[in-house]
């Protein structure tokens, strides 16, 4: 709140002087100008993303399948079909492309090890893309409940 005194105010000429009590909005304006201002460059940047879906969290129960294959990656990068570790990468590509021509084809499970790193998984979904794999899962671990 500002005080306004009048010009002629206390040198002792004017007997009646009054004060004028006024509230100065200039600070007010200024803020509300700021903030108009970023509101005009923030609202067009976010409303002009780029539209996605984002994926939901679920953790459904699946029912496994006699014929459906499981392939894991242990944490140092080793391959295992079902509990039989395989050799190389070249092994599981000779066991998908076996795989692969079954008719209905099975879904491939992908087990891969916390601690492995996603180096070590890409592969084996690269050998299921080029063996023909249509359907391939990961397996995880579901969150912990509160």
């Amino acid at each position: 709140m500002a005080l306004q005194l009048p010009a002629s105010g206390f040198d002792g000429t004017e007997d009646d002087a009054e004060v004028i009590a006024a509230i100065n909005t200039t600070p007010l304006v200024d803020v509300m100008l700021v903030l108009l201002i970023i509101f005009l460059i923030t609202i067009p940047v976010v409303n002009l993303s780029s539209p996605v879906v984002l994926p939901k969290e679920r953790n459904q129960p699946r029912q496994s399948q006699p014929d459906t294959i499981v392939v894991s990656v242990d944490a140092r990068g080793g391959l295992h079909w079902f509990d039989q570790p395989l050799k190389d990468r070249d092994a599981l590509l000779a066991r998908l492309r076996e795989v692969a021509t079954r008719q209905p084809q099975p879904e491939v499970h992908l087990r891969g090890d916390a601690a492995a790193r996603y180096a070590m998984v890409a592969p084996v979904l690269q050998a299921c893309t080029l063996t023909g794999i249509a359907k391939v899962s990961f397996i995880t671990e579901p969150p912990p409940r509160n």
